[in-house]
């Protein structure tokens, strides 16, 4: 079966830090570029941040540059995202996806089903 499982999701204090996980079955992540999404009640869906088929470059949203790290691990076929410095507008539930593409673009291919993350303050 093909799926994407995110974890590491929780609730965590402003200034702390989350790890989220992106795990990959029936397919090989490797081959896709991931995008990390998130969405919040009443907010449009926002991309995050995106790492490139080969990891040959990284995305990230302005509002979480300098915070965010996202990292893949092809040995465990999991994509990551770190969450530093987290602020209360962090809170949203958080999305990663695949594509078969160099590039983070739509349509993608593959979307996990969320993990939630509530930051407070």
């Amino acid at each position: 079966e093909v799926q994407l499982v995110e974890s590491g999701g929780g609730l965590v204090q402003a200034g702390g830090s989350l790890r989220l996980s992106c795990a990959a079955s029936g397919f090989t992540l490797e081959d896709y570029a991931i995008g990390w999404f998130r969405g919040a009640p009443g907010k449009v869906r926002e991309g995050v941040s995106c790492i490139s088929r080969g990891d040959a470059s990284t995305y990230y949203v302005d509002s979480v540059k300098g915070r965010f790290t996202i990292s893949r691990d092809n040995a465990k076929n999991t994509v990551y995202l770190q969450m530093n410095s987290l602020k209360p507008e962090d809170t949203a539930v958080y999305y990663c996806a695949a594509v078969s593409a160099p590039l983070c673009q739509g349509p993608y291919d593959y979307w996990g089903q969320g993990t939630q993350v509530t930051v407070s303050s």
